[in-house]
C-alpha cells in the first residue's frame, strides 16, 4: 500500500452498518445446493460439522490437507495412482500437493461414457446474404437469425479422441506444446482436451489480438502444433483471419503442422501446407477402448498431478507476457469445486460465460465439461445485432448460470434493456460477474430486471491462479456492493503494509496457505526467481495478489480495483507493453503511458498520454493514426478513451515507468500520499498528472 495512515486506508473502506441485502436464499434454494450437499457428506463421513457455509469456510481454510483430501474423495476423482498423502508441505511457495498421484484433467470430463445429451453449444452471430457460410464439429440450425450448432457428449468423445490420434500422429507427447489461435467455439475446447488427454500442454489466444502479439505469447512456448480457424464474427462482420494465421506461423519456427478449422467457409489453399479440422477430427474412435492414441499406452496418459495442463499468459504490463503453468490435478480439483459449490451448477445445465480463449474465463468455462454442465460457446459481440444479445442467448438456450462483466451490465442498463421482461430467463439461477468492480447500482438494476430471485455473484481471482479467491454461495445472502464470501479452501486477509491483519479498512489482497492451483511455475522460470518475486516478496511466505479490499467484519468483502498498473477493460485483462510497443513506433512518439483507472461509480477510464518529440504536435491526424495502428496491431480493445499530450514521462530511477503512482494521481491522490518525489527522475513531472485527476476528481 502506498500510504500508511489508518485513516487513508479507512477512506474508501466498508460502511459500517450492512446495507439491505439484494438476494436472500430460500429455504429450499439452501436445502438443495451442492455445498449443503457437501457439508452433509462432509458430517456423516469425515465427522466435521460446520454449521453453515462460514463454519465450512472457516474450517476448509484452516485445515487444506483434510479439505482438499476430502474433495478428491468427494469427486471421485479418477486417478491411475494415489497420492502418498495430501500436502506435504505447507510452505509459500513450494507446497507439495499429492505426491506421487497420477491422473489427467481429461479423464473427469469423459469418465461417464453414457451421458448423453448436449455437451457444448456453439453460437455464432449470424452471417448475411452472400457471406461465407459456416462448418464445423456438430449439427447446424438456425434460431431468431443466429447459428447454433450443437455437439452431443458421444460427439465430444469421438472428436477429442480422433483429434488426440492426430496430434499423437504428429509427434506430440507428454510436454510438447499445442497452441490455438481461435475464436470461442467448440473446437477450440475440444482441442484443449484432445492436448491435454496426451499429456502436452496447451495455450491459446483469441484471435482479435494480432500476429505480433500472439506471437509474443505463444512464440515463447516453442509449440509443435498450431490449431486455429480462417477467420471469426463480430459486430456483424466476418473478420477474415487467414494473413493474420500465416503471419503467425512464419514467427513460430517450431511448428511441425498447422490444423484449420473452416469457421468462414474460406478458401484455405493460399495458406499451404495445412490440414483441414475436419480430416484431424474424422473417424469413428472410443475413448473406452484406452488405445485411441496410442495402441500400447494408457488414454487418456496419466501424468504427475503437477503435471503442466495449460500455460496462461499474463498482460504483460512490465514487459514480455509471462507464461504462468498450471497443473493438472491443481485446476481439477480447485475447478470442481467452484463449479459445484460456487457456482452451484448441476450435471445437464447450460453455463454460458461471455469470454475469449485469450481469458482465464475461458479455461473456467470449459470446466463445466467437468461436472456434466452443458458449456455455450459464443463467437460474436455481446451487444449485436442488439444490447441485449447475451440475455436472448441465455434465454434461448435455457441458461442456469451466466457470466457476463460489470460493463455489460451498465450497459443494458443505459440501452433501456429489460432482461426478464423482454426474454425468458426463468431456467436463469446464477448471474456471475468478474473482470473488475461491480458498483451498487448494478446489483439493484441486476435484482429488478434480471429478477429478483437471480444471484448475483460477483467474483475476483485472476489468471494466476485460473479461479476466484472470492465469490457467492448459493446460501449466503448478497449486499449490493459486497462480494459474499470467500470461496472454500482460501485463507483469505487483508494485510497493511507492515503485515498487521486488518478488518473494515482497505488492505492488500493476502492468501497465507498454499492452494492447489496456484502456479507450479511460470514458464522459462527455471530458478523460481519470477514467480516468488511476482508474489511473495512483500510479505515473505505469502501470496500477494494487487488487489485493494476491505474485509468487513461481518464477512463479505468490498473490492477496490488493482493495486498493481493491470489494464482491465470491459472484463478483459491487457497489458502496457502491448500498447507501448505499436506507439512509441512513431517518430513523433518520444514515449507513452497508458493507464487504467477505475472511476467512482463503476466507470472505466483509459488514457493513453505521449511525450512528443522536438517539433511534434498532437494533431487529429496523429490521433488518428496512433488509434488505428494500435488497433491493427494489438486489438480493438487496447485502443484509448483518449490521447493526451505531456512534457514527458516520470520513471523511478532504475528507470521504470510509475504506471501504479499515475494511476493513483488520475483518481485524485495527492502526491505526496502516493509516493516520495526522491524516487522519481523528474518530479516536476507529476503535477501534470496530479492536476488532470483533480479536475476530473472534482467533476465527478
Amino acid at each position: 500500500m502506498e500510504s500508511t495512515d489508518a485513516e487513508s486506508r479507512k477512506a474508501g473502506g466498508a460502511p459500517s452498518e450492512a446495507p439491505a441485502p439484494v438476494w436472500v436464499p430460500s429455504p429450499e434454494e439452501a436445502r438443495e445446493a451442492n455445498v449443503e450437499r457437501f457439508r452433509a457428506w462432509l458430517a456423516a463421513e469425515r465427522g466435521v460439522r460446520a454449521a453453515d457455509y462460514h463454519g465450512l469456510h472457516t474450517w476448509s481454510a484452516a485445515s487444506p490437507e483434510e479439505f482438499w483430501g476430502a474433495l478428491w474423495d468427494y469427486f471421485a476423482v479418477e486417478a491411475a495412482t494415489p497420492g502418498r498423502t495430501v500436502l506435504e508441505s505447507r510452505t509459500m511457495p513450494g507446497a507439495s500437493w499429492f505426491p506421487g498421484a497420477t491422473l489427467n484433467y481429461v479423464s473427469q470430463v469423459l469418465r461417464a461414457p453414457g451421458r448423453e445429451g448436449v455437451a457444448v453449444i456453439d453460437a455464432a452471430e449470424p452471417v448475411g446474404a452472400g457471406e461465407p457460410g459456416d462448418t464445423g464439429a456438430g449439427g447446424t440450425a438456425r434460431s431468431g437469425g443466429a447459428e447454433t450448432r450443437e455437439v452431443t457428449w458421444a460427439e465430444l468423445r469421438r472428436q477429442v479422441g480422433a483429434v488426440a490420434r492426430t496430434l499423437r500422429s504428429l509427434g506430440v507427447g507428454e510436454g510438447d506444446r499445442v497452441v490455438g489461435y481461435l475464436p470461442n467455439i467448440a473446437e477450440a475446447a475440444i482441442a484443449f482436451l484432445a492436448t491435454a488427454s496426451l499429456g502436452a500442454i496447451w495455450s491459446s489466444c483469441g484471435q482479435d489480438y494480432s500476429a505480433a502479439a500472439a506471437a509474443a505469447r505463444l512464440g515463447q512456448l516453442d509449440p509443435a502444433v498450431l490449431i486455429t480457424a480462417d477467420g471469426y464474427r463480430y459486430g456483424g462482420k466476418v473478420h477474415d483471419r487467414r494473413e493474420a494465421v500465416a503471419d503467425l506461423r512464419a514467427e513460430l519456427g517450431s511448428l511441425r503442422a498447422t490444423i484449420v478449422v473452416s469457421r468462414l467457409g474460406l478458401p484455405l489453399d493460399e495458406l499451404g501446407g495445412v490440414t483441414g479440422w475436419d480430416a484431424a477430427a474424422a473417424g469413428d474412435f472410443d475413448p473406452a477402448s484406452q488405445n485411441t492414441a496410442s495402441q500400447d499406452t494408457a488414454w487418456p496418459v496419466p501424468v504427475p498431478f503437477d503435471h503442466p495442463l495449460w500455460v496462461l499468459f499474463s498482460s504483460g504490463t512490465t514487459g514480455k507476457p509471462k507464461g504462468i503453468v498450471h497443473g493438472h490435478g491443481g485446476v481439477l480439483l480447485e475447478h470442481l469445486k467452484q463449479i459445484a459449490f460456487h457456482l452451484d451448477l448441476k450435471e445437464g445445465e447450460a453455463y454460458f460465460w461471455y469470454t475469449s480463449p485469450s481469458w482465464m474465463m475461458w479455461n473456467f468455462q470449459v470446466a463445466g465439461l467437468l461436472i456434466g454442465a452443458t458449456i455455450v460457446c459464443y463467437d460474436g459481440n455481446p451487444a449485436h445485432p442488439g444490447p441485449d444479445a447475451l440475455w436472448e442467448l441465455a434465454a434461448r438456450h435455457r441458461v442456469v448460470a451466466l457470466g457476463t462483466s460489470p460493463a455489460y451490465l451498465q450497459a443494458s442498463e443505459k440501452a433501456g434493456v429489460r432482461p426478464a421482461a423482454q426474454h425468458d430467463l426463468s431456467r436463469l439461477r446464477v448471474l456471475g460477474v468478474t473482470g473488475s468492480v461491480l458498483p451498487p447500482g448494478s446489483y439493484h438494476w441486476a435484482a429488478r430486471e434480471v429478477g429478483p430471485r437471480v444471484q448475483v455473484v460477483s467474483t475476483s481471482g485472476g489468471t494466476d491462479v485460473v479461479s476466484a479467491f472470492i465469490g457467492g454461495a448459493p446460501t449466503v445472502p448478497v449486499y449490493p456492493g459486497e462480494i459474499s464470501v470467500p470461496c472454500l479452501g482460501v485463507a483469505l486477509d487483508s494485510f497493511a503494509p507492515d503485515g498487521t491483519s486488518l478488518r473494515d479498512e482497505v488492505g492488500e489482497l493476502v492468501i497465507t496457505a498454499p492452494l492447489p492451483s496456484m502456479p507450479v511455475g511460470f514458464w522459462n522460470d527455471p530458478s523460481g526467481e519470477r514467480y516468488r518475486a511476482a508474489y511473495f516478496d512483500a510479505f515473505p511466505g505469502v501470496w500477494r495478489h494487487g488487489d485493494w479490499i476491505t474485509l468487513t467484519g461481518r464477512g463479505t468483502i468490498v473490492v477496490h480495483g488493482r493495486s498493481d498498473s493491470t489494464l482491465n477493460r470491459n472484463g478483459v485483462r491487457m497489458g502496457s507493453a502491448d500498447i507501448y510497443q505499436v506507439v512509441e513506433q512513431f517518430p513523433e512518439v518520444r514515449e507513452a503511458l497508458v493507464i487504467g483507472a477505475e472511476q467512482p461509480g463503476g466507470g472505466y477510464w483509459m488514457p493513453l498520454f505521449v511525450a512528443l518529440a522536438e517539433d511534434a504536435e498532437l494533431t487529429d491526424d496523429l490521433v488518428r493514426r496512433i488509434c488505428a495502428a494500435i488497433k491493427a496491431q494489438a486489438s480493438p480493445r487496447h485502443v484509448p478513451d483518449e490521447i493526451v499530450a505531456v512534457p514527458g514521462i516520470p520513471h523511478t530511477r532504475t528507470g521504470k515507468k510509475l504506471e501504479v503512482p499515475i494511476k493513483r494521481l488520475l483518481q485524485g491522490a495527492a502526491p505526496g500520499d502516493v509516493l516520495d518525489s526522491q524516487s522519481v527522475d523528474d518530479a516536476s513531472l507529476l503535477d501534470v498528472f496530479a492536476r488532470l485527476g483533480k479536475e476530473r476528481t472534482q467533476k465527478a
